[in-house]
């Protein structure tokens, strides 16, 4: 008889479930008290933003590779925006603002100006 097979029915899936939550468990139990047997990106997230957080995040994202954007806020939004503030005077002022060169914001507006 399978041992996974109870009654006729297949329940490996579920005890599978079942005993990878226990052992979850005992290890979220284990690592409150001491943060040194996270991953290091999990105890650094831990350290910064609390263990739910990196738990959340554990949960959310394991096994993904995630690439953090330097810029936060989207590229084709801010190049609107400074299109949008450009007065043919202050370009140093949005730059400044909007963490860009002076160059750049100068081939944005050109690059905006052509698409319109």
């Amino acid at each position: 008889m399978d041992k996974h097979k109870e009654n006729g029915k297949d329940n490996g899936v579920c005890n599978v479930f079942s005993d990878m939550l226990k052992y979850v468990a005992e290890v979220v139990d284990v690592s409150e008290y001491d943060i040194n047997l996270f991953h290091k990106v999990y105890r650094e997230i831990s350290e910064q933003l609390g263990i739910e957080v990196a738990l959340q995040i554990y949960n959310m994202f394991k096994g993904t590779q995630i690439n953090f954007p330097v810029r936060f806020f989207d590229t084709k939004c801010v190049k609107e925006m400074i299109i949008r503030e450009y007065n043919g005077k202050n370009v140093k002022i949005l730059a400044r603002k909007y963490d860009y060169s002076e160059k750049s914001i100068r081939r944005i507006i050109k690059e905006g100006v052509r698409n319109t």
